[in-house]
């Protein structure tokens, strides 16, 4: 396993190389199995990312255990990063509980506020040595509609990362959480501006869905951060339904194998998408 380097840093690195580097939501052993597996065959760094809605599921210091102890047992360059922070205290909890890396989205409070508070982040991180993420615009969640009045315009950006010292930034370019209806259409060319005005390293949430190409010309034009999560579920659980719907087998330690095989499959096409070289 190589020395390990503080996210902010590999994420800059893997911009130089126009590359990204690939952020993956796990929400049992299982699927984070099938990302471990993926990850160490084919020896690329990987961000395990939890919500809040899986650390209650799973429990925090469990959580928390259960990564460490597959990056140690699969020898991965891999942080633990907590994905759509919705409060500062849930931030502490788990800087405390060892994640390299913390996101605080306040993307749907005015941009003063957003600003306030992810600052208040910035800070408390900083005696922890852990890097912060934070969103700027609307980037629809499951259930949200999609509006291009909500793209990430560039000198909000500017003045929010000057104000807030953040290490890196989801920018809402026409993704959105959870699977489209239609196929969507990022904007490259106001991406290619923000990225114009700001240093920072750029992350695209949404991934799950988005053509291969508009994935790569996002890369090439600065995104160093691509989230997938829904594609993590659905693979997960289609493949099991499938596999139950064919016999009548009760052992889910033979049922979910199923649903390991179809992350770890997923998990290395993407991490050969976002680690192409042009």
């Amino acid at each position: 396993m190589a020395k390990k380097i503080d996210l902010k840093t590999a994420l800059l690195n893997a911009r130089d190389a126009k590359q990204a580097i690939l952020a993956t939501n796990f929400y049992n052993m299982e699927t984070l199995k099938g990302i471990a597996l993926a990850a160490s065959e084919m020896g690329y760094p990987v961000i395990l990312q939890l919500t809040k809605g899986s650390i209650e599921y799973m429990g925090l210091q469990t959580a928390v255990a259960l990564a460490r102890s597959a990056i140690d047992a699969f020898g991965l360059q891999a942080w633990l990063h907590l994905d759509h922070g919705d409060s500062v205290d849930l931030v502490r909890r788990c800087l405390d509980a060892g994640f390299d890396s913390v996101m605080i989205d306040a993307s749907e409070r005015p941009l003063a506020e957003n600003i306030a508070i992810t600052r208040e982040v910035v800070k408390l991180a900083a005696a922890y040595g852990a890097t912060v993420e934070a969103e700027l615009g609307y980037i629809p969640k499951l259930g949200q509609e999609k509006t291009e009045a909500g793209f990430t315009r560039p000198e909000d950006a500017q003045r929010f990362v000057s104000e807030t010292g953040v290490d890196a930034l989801a920018v809402a370019v026409g993704s959105a959480h959870g699977f489209y209806k239609k196929e969507p259409h990022l904007d490259i060319a106001l991406l290619n501006v923000i990225r114009s005005v700001v240093k920072i390293p750029l992350v695209l949430h949404g991934a799950s869905g988005i053509p291969d190409e508009q994935i790569r010309s996002a890369i090439d034009t600065g995104i160093c951060k691509v989230n997938v999560a829904t594609e993590i579920k659905n693979a997960f659980v289609q493949n099991i339904k499938r596999a139950m719907q064919r016999n009548n087998e009760i052992d889910l330690r033979k049922i979910f194998p199923k649903g390991i095989e179809a992350v770890h499959k997923l998990v290395r096409e993407k991490l050969a998408l976002v680690t192409k070289a042009n």
